[in-house]
């Protein structure tokens, strides 16, 4: 079964979106403050939060609803540096999720975008 993935709309305590993926049976999550970056050259801020457990993937409630949802797929993974394809509810993306020290990490909207249906 594909690994899963969910984009939170999360409107408490501050607006911001987490995004969520399954992996090693926990939602490994981070805090994304102004969303998924929509074009290559702008980057956004992720911070790495605690894991969430599996039933978070549809879990909704007054403060936070599903953004987007669908499978997830690893392409490229090192140590500081993750290359992911999201394949939710209108299409799919690839990012790379770059870990710049702590809790940091930056989200970026990959170049190329020609990526296989999951």
């Amino acid at each position: 079964m594909p690994a899963r993935f969910v984009l939170h709309d999360h409107r408490r305590p501050s607006p911001h979106f987490d995004l969520r993926l399954e992996e090693d049976g926990v939602l490994r999550s981070w805090a994304v403050p102004k969303g998924l970056p929509t074009d290559r050259h702008h980057d956004r801020l992720a911070i790495a939060v605690d894991d969430h457990e599996l039933d978070h993937v549809d879990y909704e409630d007054e403060h936070k609803s599903i953004a987007d949802t669908g499978t997830w797929e690893a392409e490229d993974r090192d140590e500081r540096r993750l290359v992911l394809v999201l394949h939710g509810r209108t299409g799919s993306r690839r990012y790379a999720l770059i870990h710049t020290g702590g809790t940091q990490w930056l989200l970026h909207l990959t170049r190329d975008q020609s990526v296989n249906k999951g």
